[in-house]
């Protein structure tokens, strides 16, 4: 009895960049950097991607098969690059839900969303992505867009996402992945590593956030890794298409 109780005491642990810290303890810490650069965040991903992330997302939201009168799920949606670019596809019937964890990240992505126009057709909810608080098969399609990374249980906000889905509606994961290219690969890391937590420094006025968040791509899953982690929550049909030689990948699954 007592060999049980001691076993259930036991505190897992993550990764929070190349640091291993109490699981519990990620959330927050995960929350504190992006606390800290919601404000320069979309200026920082123009200047880090040379504005390719821009094309990344468009391409991303593409996949999703979005039809004027459904229901998308924008999830760690931040500053609301995504969700702009979904709610220019739905017509006066359609509905797009900017979801985030962090409070500032959505304050901005809602700034932003009134300063474009767009206030009708959508809402903004504060969740972790584990537990979404929505009802299952309520949505036509689920987009993560650079937010899987930054999840605790990758494996529980998978079968969040899984639950959520209406049957024969889509999840697209867009994500940093791994390069492909073996001479490009060296010089990414070498960008990454050595210039990004710079740029970070100089313009975001935080070089260590950016420092984890160069370590948090290095430490997600592979492109056949995350294809698997799909697969094992319930998702059928999956496929990934590599973007700049694998940079990022566009994982796709559908809920049959």
């Amino acid at each position: 009895m007592q060999d049980i109780k001691e076993k259930k005491m036991i505190r897992k642990k993550t990764d929070f960049g190349y640091e291993k810290i109490f699981s519990e303890e990620k959330t927050s810490r995960v929350s504190e950097v992006f606390s800290s650069v919601a404000h320069e965040y979309d200026l920082m991903n123009d200047i880090m991607s040379l504005g390719i992330h821009r094309l990344w997302k468009r391409f991303a939201v593409n996949t999703c098969g979005i039809r004027s009168d459904h229901h998308v799920l924008d999830l760690a949606g931040g500053t609301g690059d995504i969700t702009k670019l979904v709610h220019s596809k739905l017509g006066k019937n359609g509905h797009v839900t900017l979801c985030d964890i962090n409070e500032r990240m959505l304050y901005q992505g809602r700034n932003s969303l009134i300063d474009n126009g767009i206030i009708n057709n959508v809402d903004y909810v504060i969740s972790n992505a584990e537990n979404l608080p929505f009802k299952d098969n309520s949505f036509d399609s689920i987009i993560i867009a650079f937010g899987l990374r930054n999840i605790t249980d990758k494996a529980a906000a998978l079968n969040s996402m899984y639950k959520k889905l209406k049957y024969g509606s889509r999840l697209v994961i867009l994500e940093f992945s791994k390069v492909t290219l073996p001479i490009l690969k060296k010089l990414y890391k070498k960008y990454s590593f050595e210039y990004i937590p710079v740029i970070g420094k100089n313009i975001a006025k935080d070089e260590n956030s950016y420092k984890y968040l160069v370590e948090s791509i290095e430490m997600h899953p592979n492109q056949k890794e995350l294809t698997l982690m799909m697969r094992e929550v319930g998702f059928k049909k999956i496929r990934y298409n590599n973007l700049s030689f694998g940079i990022v990948a566009v994982h796709i699954g559908y809920k049959i």
